[in-house]
């Protein structure tokens, strides 16, 4: 059993272990092996310590803990882009991860849900987020929680390797 709570300094660690080894696994074919192995959770906990402690920081993040610490992990804020067509503001869910060997399980459906919970409560009537368009995975998961693309996409490079993303959109 976990329980979603608000994510604390204390959980940096943790956290950065969930999205370095659920980047390991979810992008494996997808993204460039040099990337992801150049990947480490030392690096990405000093990323995660500076973000947390950013006095301007709109972003906000939740954990699932269970009996190990944390095991998954959402990041959300308001949308980072022009969002239109919408009814009302858009919230963007910047990263959801969960521990490889517990995709599956249901935490990611949870923080999922809390997220959407949590951008109400700030005023948001609309959700998206980016997906690598060739994350299968991903894009059927996020669809089965009702999200679509909405035809925008976006070019990002990994060692070398440029990939495209799809925003997918719903509403709250």
């Amino acid at each position: 059993m976990v329980r979603v709570r608000e994510m604390h300094a204390a959980d940096v660690e943790a956290v950065s272990a969930v999205r370095v080894r659920g980047w390991q696994a979810a992008y494996a074919g997808i993204v460039p092996q040099a990337y992801l192995d150049a990947m480490t959770v030392e690096d990405d906990a000093d990323r995660r310590r500076q973000r947390l402690l950013d006095p301007g920081r709109e972003s906000w993040d939740l954990v699932a803990v269970g009996d190990r610490g944390p095991v998954g992990w959402v990041c959300c804020g308001p949308s980072r882009g022009e969002v239109s067509g919408g009814t009302g503001p858009v919230g963007e869910v910047y990263a959801l991860y969960v521990a490889p060997d517990l995709i599956g399980t249901g935490i990611g459906r949870r923080l999922l849900g809390e997220a959407h919970a949590a951008m109400r409560l700030r005023g948001f009537k609309g959700s998206a987020l980016w997906v690598l368009q060739d994350n299968l995975r991903a894009r059927r998961f996020y669809e089965r929680a009702g999200y679509g693309p909405d035809g925008a996409t976006q070019d990002d490079v990994y060692a070398g390797v440029t990939l495209s993303e799809l925003r997918y959109r719903r509403a709250l």
